[in-house]
């Protein structure tokens, strides 16, 4: 297959990459602008929020390939892997400082 990245709506996305983005979804803003995606920036808007989540953990690889060249489908999937990776981490200490402060405010 030839690599079509970068061509917006005229790119054909890779099967292989058609699946959930959980870098897309824990770090959206940034995500957005490190994979020129700027709906995400939407995730920062209340209550529209929920929607661009799922919005892209459903189509952020997709939107990611159309947006930005990339040099073949495995260094896509590994540059998308490296933000899961990321977001995992995010997501993490966004749970301990909840789970903190939680802690402090009961106890």
């Amino acid at each position: 297959m030839e690599n079509t990245s970068g061509l917006g709506e005229k790119a054909e996305i890779p099967k292989e990459i058609d699946r959930w983005n959980w870098g897309a979804v824990f770090l959206s803003a940034i995500w957005g602008i490190g994979n020129k995606t700027y709906v995400a920036l939407l995730a920062l808007v209340p209550i529209v929020n929920i929607f661009v989540l799922i919005a892209l953990g459903l189509n952020g690889n997709k939107w990611a390939w159309r947006n930005k060249h990339w040099k073949s489908v495995e260094h896509f999937k590994a540059a998308q892997q490296k933000w899961t990776y990321a977001g995992y981490a995010a997501f993490a200490i966004y749970v301990f400082v909840f789970l903190k402060g939680f802690y402090e405010i009961f106890w």
